[in-house]
């Protein structure tokens, strides 16, 4: 768990790009991203599910991996209109996004059932990006990272110290998501350090160095750079801004600058 964490770029499409908009999405990103330095990167794009064949066919064999949106923490059975591990799998994704704030809020999804999501994406190979995140009434209450460590306590249960960095943490405070501003860098600094601390005390310093914390909610070409500089943020999580590959291209231009400048810091 030891070395520079590294760097990560990536976007969830929500229920936006159909196979066809996938497939050239997939063309136009690799023509703009030729010029940019990207093997420092992690990079993954999340579509739909049934644009996944075409997103496997059209980002490989390059550098953007892909990964599922949500997925049910069984490996088969009688749940109707759920994917699985396995299938996510099978559809060649890396990653599977858990936990995002419009399932908790629209469908009835807790951090116990996302624990154990989380336990079956790893016990096969898939990266889980874990979405974490503060209502506005936790914000205007000072419980942010009441919230926030509860929320990471809950999901990580399971994980001994040397798997916690295998999960993405992505902080997206809910208040933020879709709205014309991202949070303040101050507020995002704080947050981040405060859910690595919380990582080191639950799990130890090893694992929090390792962990790796984007911060998605309202991220732009305009204030990615600053996110991004902040020692904390390992990564920007984009939907709007990204759901054109010409402004993930920005994004990931932009990520890629910062792992140049942390590569030559001490």
């Amino acid at each position: 768990m030891g070395g520079k964490r590294r760097l990560v770029a990536g976007t969830g499409w929500k229920m936006n790009n159909d196979a066809a908009a996938t497939r050239r999405y997939a063309a136009d990103l690799y023509r703009r991203l030729a010029s940019v330095d990207v093997g420092a990167l992690d990079l993954f794009v999340l579509p739909p599910f049934t644009s996944l064949h075409a997103a496997a066919e059209g980002f490989a064999p390059g550098p953007v991996a892909i990964g599922g949106q949500n997925m049910h923490w069984d490996d088969s059975g009688a749940w109707t209109g759920e994917i699985s591990a396995p299938m996510l799998r099978e559809a060649g994704c890396r990653y599977v996004e858990l936990a995002h704030s419009e399932r908790l809020a629209a469908c009835g999804e807790t951090y116990e059932t996302v624990r154990r999501k989380l336990n079956t994406a790893l016990r096969y190979g898939l990266t889980p990006i874990l979405c974490l995140g503060e209502t506005a009434d936790d914000r205007r209450a000072d419980h942010a990272d009441a919230v926030l460590g509860a929320q990471v306590e809950t999901a990580l249960a399971d994980q001994p110290p040397e798997r916690v960095a295998d999960v993405i943490l992505a902080y997206e405070p809910r208040w933020a998501i879709g709205a014309p501003e991202a949070a303040s860098t101050d507020y995002v600094s704080t947050r981040h350090g405060a859910i690595r601390a919380l990582v080191s005390r639950r799990w130890g310093a090893a694992a929090a160095k390792a962990v790796r914390i984007v911060y998605g909610g309202s991220v732009t070409p305009d204030n990615g750079p600053a996110l991004i500089s902040l020692p904390d943020v390992d990564g920007l999580f984009v939907s709007r801004a990204a759901l054109t590959s010409a402004g993930f291209a920005a994004i990931v231009a932009i990520v890629a600058d910062a792992a140049m400048t942390r590569e030559a810091l001490p």
